[in-house]
């Protein structure tokens, strides 16, 4: 007969019916395509006031956590499939996620974006051999953010400021209380930021998604031209402008489109609107799981975020 604390484990195991629902749905992809499937979800839209007062919906070092149990005794020869849905976040996390995962899986990693993966999300996925998107999915720039700030917009509004001030001296009083906003060096960490953002990608890219391209001068010129477009802030004009399947295709990112697989289709909706509906119905913001079932969830239980596993 199991113990008292053998059934509590295994009721726990199970999970709540939004947690047995998700976790078919996972391995049921993992069955359909052979590869593993690591699931990493942000409730930030379904829980978007409290995203708005500092919830760690967004990418950040605390995620390592949760890839590396997701990561231990997966069948690395498999590859992976990562499915990303995300607002973006900080470039030291996004950067060591990336290495981390490539340390595990090599190159053999396909992002699949249900809906949104922004910003850092969009960075972690051109660090992908391919991307897998549907015709509501969407990717954004890769310009940094600091402190909730684009980095390229205060760069920008820097060097305005100084052309005009160089032009008409008189004009330093307009500017002053504008730039007196910034702390000090945050000028030189938006900068810093950029370049770092701009030097991992391109590295990524080069190794990664354009590695087959088997002459140098087309490797980087293919490289040239998504950086042009993804990491320029003239270009996007906003952080938030979402970029679509067929733009990525046009910018020369590997897309494999969604419904060209009905059954793959099918199965990711059914990770997607069971995530959603998690997120939504239960205190959990941020779901990091694998196809076997093993998680880090974090929850929100009033003032106090609360990491279950």
């Amino acid at each position: 007969m199991p113990s008292w604390d053998e059934v509590q484990k295994a009721i726990r195991a199970a999970g709540s019916g939004h947690d047995i629902v998700r976790r078919e749905a996972l391995a049921d992809l993992y069955n359909n395509t052979g590869r593993n499937v690591i699931l990493y979800y942000s409730g930030w839209l379904e829980k978007q006031p409290l995203a708005d007062q500092g919830l760690a919906v967004d990418v950040n070092d605390s995620d390592k956590n949760g890839f590396m149990a997701t990561v231990h005794k997966l069948d690395r020869t498999k590859g992976l499939d990562l499915i990303l849905h995300t607002p973006g976040g900080n470039v030291a996390a996004t950067e060591s996620i990336v290495d981390y995962l490539r340390a595990m899986f090599g190159t053999d990693i396909r992002v699949i974006v249900p809906q949104l993966a922004m910003s850092a999300g969009t960075m972690i996925a051109l660090s992908a051999k391919s991307i897998v998107m549907g015709e509501h999915s969407s990717l954004g720039p890769t310009d940094p953010q600091l402190n909730g700030l684009p980095a390229h917009g205060v760069v920008e509004e820097f060097k305005r400021a100084s052309d005009e001030i160089r032009a008409d001296p008189s004009k330093i009083a307009i500017w002053q209380p504008i730039l007196a906003k910034y702390p000090p060096t945050f000028i030189g960490e938006c900068d810093k930021s950029i370049r770092w953002a701009d030097n991992v990608v391109t590295d990524w890219l080069l190794s990664g998604m354009f590695a087959d391209i088997a002459d140098e001068t087309d490797r980087k010129a293919a490289v040239q031209k998504v950086m042009d477009e993804l990491a320029s802030h003239d270009q996007t004009l906003s952080h938030a402008r979402h970029i679509s399947a067929s733009k990525a295709i046009g910018l020369g990112i590997k897309v494999e489109m969604l419904e060209d697989d009905k059954t793959l289709q099918d199965l990711v909706l059914t990770i997607h609107h069971a995530c959603s509906q998690t997120c939504t119905e239960t205190p959990a913001f941020k779901i990091i799981e694998n196809h076997l079932g093993v998680a880090q969830i974090k929850m929100f239980i009033g003032p106090v975020q609360v990491r279950a596993t």
